[in-house]
């Protein structure tokens, strides 16, 4: 009896044996179709938009941008100056509110109604740096700003600002913003408050129409008014405003480098 078991067993395990040995031919075969589909899904995952890289206004999430919105009484009058900020990878605001005081995801004077994207490829730091990760030798005599990520160009702008003065004729948002671009070497660096309000005021985009009304309604009514009861004395007091303004940013900008802070 316990020799017809052992028989019997030794014949179930060379029943095993075989049928692994007939069915081998197939494992290449079920490993190569796991590994390509494994493949196929990781090229599916690569190929998808990053979610960071989309824009959206409901969340205030603004991808390598800078974004404007108006100011409450001076963009009354002159509706092309308003308030700047620029953001980070994941969309997140960051602009310089106040002395020693970077807001940071907080948008100062209310949601954001113009917006300008900006091309990773025209930040010559940025550039550098993905070249280097693809492989190619780092040149030496390159300077540390060279070798910068976007997050990492704002969060330098940052920290030096975080221990600056504001002023709105010295030091101001767009000094903040012209710094960033500047550290990122973004289309060949020398950006200045003037320059930079020219960019945004050209090729800036409307986030819609609310924001396009909400940006010179005010502008509309209080100008007619103040024609309409002031006369050439309003009219005098707001070219005389716009001049002075205008005019000091230019001079500070292009006559005297050293007058407004970058």
């Amino acid at each position: 009896m316990i020799y017809a078991v052992d028989l019997l067993g030794i014949y179930c395990c060379y029943s095993c044996v075989q049928v692994f040995v007939e069915n081998s031919r197939y494992f290449p075969q079920l490993f190569s179709m796991a590994t390509h589909v494994d493949t196929e899904q990781q090229s599916m995952i690569s190929s998808s938009p990053p979610e960071m890289t989309q824009i959206d206004p409901t969340r205030a999430r603004f991808p390598f941008c800078i974004v404007w919105t108006p100011l409450p009484v001076l963009s009354w009058l002159i509706p092309f100056i308003g308030h700047i900020g620029i953001c980070r990878e994941d969309g997140v605001i960051l602009d310089f509110a106040g002395p020693n005081f970077v807001c940071v995801d907080n948008f100062a004077f209310g949601s954001v109604t113009r917006y300008l994207q900006i091309d990773e490829k025209l930040c010559r730091a940025i550039s550098f740096l993905s070249s280097h990760r693809n492989g190619e030798q780092q040149n030496s005599s390159g300077s540390e700003e060279e070798i910068l990520t976007w997050d990492d160009g704002l969060h330098k702008s940052l920290l030096e600002f975080q221990h600056r003065s504001y002023s709105l004729l010295t030091c101001n948002c767009h000094s903040f913003v012209a710094n960033n671009l500047n550290r990122l070497g973004f289309g060949g660096g020398r950006w200045n408050v003037v320059s930079l309000a020219v960019l945004i005021l050209l090729k800036g985009r409307w986030v819609d129409r609310v924001s396009m009304v909400k940006s010179y309604l005010p502008f509309v009514i209080i100008f007619p008014m103040g024609l309409f009861f002031g006369g050439s004395t309003f009219l005098q007091f707001w070219a005389m405003l716009l001049v002075l303004l205008v005019g000091w940013f230019i001079f500070g900008s292009y006559c005297f480098k050293g007058l407004i802070q970058l």
